[in-house]
């Protein structure tokens, strides 16, 4: 599990998550509500940019990490490091995801799927909790530097 650190945590009261968010965006990271498959604005984006939670701009996942995974949701196979924390809720084979600076919630991480990928996980995002934007990720910035 990984923690923001305290100065940077987003603290609202339900009030002002309700003033800050839409119904079905409060719904979602507020109330654990899972989107309706295959009903996201981000199921079948595969533009190069971050993902960020829709609470508070917290980047959390890069367009590098996405794949399609079939199960209606957006899938990425790991996050930016230090973005989300995770909380067991299937003896080690599905984690809850919630985001690490407003403790949003955004789906979950599930492990063993066989998909081919780096991590062999597959994070399970609700599209609602996300926010697109085409900036470029960090990890391409980082190999053009080097």
């Amino acid at each position: 599990m990984t923690t923001a650190p305290e100065a940077c945590l987003v603290r609202r009261s339900k009030e002002e998550w309700r003033a800050v968010l839409s119904p079905e965006q409060f719904k979602t990271l507020r109330e654990k509500f899972t989107e309706k498959r295959g009903s996201g604005e981000y199921v079948k984006l595969f533009e190069d940019g971050i993902y960020c939670c829709v609470g508070c701009e917290n980047p959390v996942y890069e367009s590098t990490t996405k794949f399609d995974s079939g199960c209606g949701w957006p899938a990425f196979f790991d996050a930016i490091p230090g973005a989300i924390n995770r909380a067991e809720e299937r003896a080690g084979l599905r984690y809850e995801i919630t985001c690490a600076k407003c403790d949003g919630h955004l789906g979950h991480v599930l492990k063993n799927e066989g998909f081919p990928t780096p991590t062999d996980e597959r994070h399970c995002i609700n599209s609602v909790a996300l926010k697109f934007s085409s900036a470029i990720p960090i990890s391409l910035i980082i190999k053009s530097d080097a």
